[in-house]
């Protein structure tokens, strides 16, 4: 498999509105003389919203392409949807987050994780869950005509054209269909891995779309959106590691339909980091970018296992730049503080083996 790499969007792009039930497609034509070099994406989660909003201007320094909501967008936590609907509410109408959003070139995308989703480390049982997917539709301005509104959870696909170049986002629900989990026999963990290989995370119904995204994806960019992280599994907490047979699956698909440059998104852990593994099929190791919390962060973290960490842990608020080069054919994954953007850790990825 020979990677290619997406050419940024212009800043004078346009969001295009769908026009049947499909998942959504963004196109910018440009000449060849003017195609940008490169596209910056911002990414972030874990925020509360009576937590102070002003990060939004340190973030609006970096001029992102485009923002990735990661996970827990809101802090919701109730059975109340007149509350939660008043919770993004406070978070849609801030000064500095509307300020921010209103320069990006593109609109806003994301996923939810369990605390916008309306009660903490809840799957599938969640009594709830239509109720809050509706408002997590509104928060998005997702409207009637997109295809999320006749399927189960949130997962979704937005692929970012530009010219002959494209960048495709898979946006994974991980609340909606996941079983309930395993309590630990271990005081140290929350939470073990199932045995059972008929439990999942993503169902049967995600399965089979992811599958047929992948499977029709010419995408120069493929980014992978997980609330929960997908390689750092034996800490005890939530992780696809608590559904090893459900991270072969994910490897599976990756392995039979070759995609291009896979890189995947996660949250939820109140720490960022990356890591990587090498899997068949890659000529470069798959990479999981953690970037949490906006407002809060895991300041007691005094160390986990994760044999796929590369670099060290980031315990203080922070958020995620993303910078694709397209002339040097290099990905660089920044670590940047939320309060005055110093870079904690950063991490190039070159996905041409010659280089």
């Amino acid at each position: 498999m020979k990677p290619t790499y997406i050419i940024a969007i212009a800043l004078c792009a346009s969001l295009l509105s769908c026009k049947s039930k499909s998942d959504e497609t963004t196109a910018t034509s440009a000449t060849k003389a003017d195609q940008p070099t490169s596209f910056r994406i911002a990414v972030g989660s874990c925020n509360r919203q009576d937590l102070p909003q002003d990060y939004w201007n340190v973030i609006a320094k970096d001029s992102a392409d485009i923002f990735i909501w990661g996970g827990d967008n809101i802090y919701a936590d109730t059975a109340d949807m007149e509350v939660m609907k008043s919770k993004y509410n406070t978070q849609k109408t801030n000064e500095h987050y509307t300020s921010f959003m209103s320069s990006l070139p593109n609109a806003p995308i994301g996923v939810w994780d369990d605390h916008d989703y309306g009660k903490n480390d809840a799957g599938k049982s969640w009594t709830y869950k239509d109720e809050a997917k509706l408002l997590f539709m509104d928060f998005f301005d997702i409207d009637s005509t997109h295809a999320m509104t006749d399927r189960g959870g949130t997962y979704q696909a937005k692929t970012i054209e530009v010219g002959d170049k494209a960048i495709k986002f898979y946006l994974l629900d991980t609340r909606y269909f996941r079983d309930a989990l395993v309590d630990a026999e271990r005081e140290d963990r929350r939470y073990q891995p199932h045995t059972d290989d008929n439990s999942t995370l993503l169902g049967d119904e995600q399965w089979n779309w992811l599958e047929q995204e992948f499977k029709t994806s010419d995408a120069d960019f493929n980014i992978i959106v997980s609330s929960i992280q997908f390689l750092s599994g034996e800490h005890g907490f939530e992780t696809w590691g608590n559904f090893p047979h459900e991270i072969q699956k994910m490897l599976g698909l990756i392995e039979k339909h070759t995609l291009n440059n896979i890189l995947m998104l996660s949250g939820d852990r109140h720490i960022s980091e990356f890591s990587q593994k090498k899997i068949e099929g890659l000529d470069y190791p798959l990479t999981d970018f953690t970037s949490s919390g906006l407002t809060h962060s895991y300041t007691s973290y005094d160390g986990e296992p994760n044999p796929h960490r590369v670099g060290e842990v980031v315990t203080k608020t922070s958020y995620g730049i993303i910078d694709l080069n397209f002339e040097s054919e290099v990905a660089e994954l920044t670590i940047k503080s939320t309060e005055d953007r110093e870079v904690f850790q950063n991490l190039k990825l070159k996905y041409r083996t010659e280089q």
